[in-house]
């Protein structure tokens, strides 16, 4: 399972990525974050099962943290250290469904153990959770069918946008509160059907509520609801990368994944699900039959994946003038190129074969090689020139990615050229 950790405090962290025995364990240290502001754009790039965070932090405490995730991407365990036993701390902590609640110091046992229990809630909760998927994949009657019978009504050729007034007043009646501020349709193709759409009723059934599933004859299409137009497209965008790595997961083949428009009218849900599907095709058609494509129709108007390449370059154009400052983030790269945090994240993973994160890292690591290389520089100062203001971080994503410290990289590579 893929772990990521937030908290402040650099001995803190230090001693989480050093002293816990990772590559013993059946845990992924994927990245690591100074608060809560910058943890999110990384989390929503990592795709993480579990979260480690600090309560106490600047710009966006822990607490914080959790109520987007919990808005947002509800099926991470999160995993909560402080260093207050505070009562009130441990019951906020509880109603945002926080897995573990642990106080600092703690030791890789404690860590380990905390990992293991939540680990197996995951699991227990994904397997009960297909389990009641396939169940519902068989039945014949019942209100869970006409619930997915009914949110399929919405993206029917010859369903009247009218309509969709109607079947979200029967949905609230069964118990299914699904009125909404906005709305949007992800529709997913994946091959074989039967065991990708029970992972994605499972996963949708893990979000609280948040979105909705029905099968169809290709795969799965998806009801996203959301309070504003960026919160729906910011759901929209972790679920369908979530059911993306899901279904990779499973072996599935053939997957591809349009996000419709963000839209503000029940009569418009029908309008979504056609931008979703006119996408998938669009994509598909284009693109290798095992890849993974989110497109987004935002606003109105529908993305020009044609325009995605010199996009990348712009984007990749920016990282390479401001990658030495330690706080660049993905929604700053996503604000140059005038595009939405999640929009940017998945076009550019797709078209560059990486996450923002991996590139990052990617550009800061190769000028760390030329400096080691051609200079004398301490490494210390090699880290703080690259972006780390963690000297030790720098260290351990160093040997992460190249198998070496600095410092013996320098010795077998130095006045070499690579």
């Amino acid at each position: 399972m893929k772990v990521f950790l937030v908290d402040d405090e650099i001995v803190i962290r230090e001693g989480i990525r050093e002293s816990f025995p990772w590559d013993d364990t059946p845990y992924s240290l994927v990245g690591e974050a100074p608060d809560g502001e910058m943890a999110i754009p990384m989390i929503r790039d990592t795709n993480p099962d579990i979260v480690i965070t600090d309560i106490k932090m600047p710009f966006m405490d822990g607490l914080e943290l959790c109520r987007i995730l919990r808005s947002q991407m509800p099926w991470i365990g999160v995993i909560v250290l402080s260093g207050y036993d505070e009562f009130e701390y441990a019951r906020q902590c509880i109603k945002l469904g926080v897995r573990e609640y642990l106080l600092k110091p703690i030791n890789s046992g404690e860590l380990r153990e905390a990992l293991d229990k939540v680990s197996n809630q995951i699991n227990e909760e994904r397997k009960t959770l297909e389990h009641a998927a396939s169940l519902r994949a068989r039945m014949e009657t019942g209100g869970r069918l006409v619930k997915e019978k009914l949110i399929g009504s919405l993206f029917t050729d010859d369903a009247s946008e009218k309509d969709a007034h109607e079947v979200l007043k029967q949905l609230s009646s069964m118990g299914c509160p699904v009125p909404s501020p906005f709305y949007a349709v992800v529709d997913a193709a994946f091959s074989p059907v039967e065991n990708g759409q029970e992972s994605a009723a499972a996963l949708a059934e893990s979000s609280g509520g948040i979105v909705h599933s029905s099968a169809s004859r290709t795969g799965t299409r998806l009801f996203v609801l959301g309070d504003t137009a960026e919160d729906t497209e910011e759901r929209a965008y972790a679920f369908a990368a979530s059911l993306a790595r899901e279904l990779e997961r499973l072996e599935c083949s053939g997957i591809h994944i349009g996000i419709g428009e963000i839209v503000d009218d029940p009569e418009k849900i029908l309008s979504s699900f056609k931008t979703a599907r006119h996408i998938r095709h669009l994509l598909a058609d284009k693109t290798d039959k095992q890849a993974i494509i989110l497109g987004v129709r935002e606003m109105g108007e529908v993305a020009d994946e044609t325009k995605a390449p010199s996009i990348i370059n712009e984007a990749k154009l920016y990282i390479s003038e401001h990658y030495t400052n330690p706080n660049l983030m993905l929604s700053d790269v996503a604000n140059a190129v005038n595009m939405s945090k999640s929009r940017f994240s998945t076009v550019f993973s797709q078209h560059s074969g990486m996450t923002f994160t991996e590139y990052l890292i990617y550009v800061r690591l190769n000028k760390a090689k030329e400096l080691l290389r051609n200079s004398n520089t301490k490494s210390s100062q090699i880290a703080s020139d690259i972006g780390y203001n963690d000297s030790h971080y720098f260290s351990y994503i160093f040997k992460k990615n190249t198998g070496m410290t600095p410092s013996e990289y320098r010795a077998q590579y130095q006045n070499q050229p690579e």
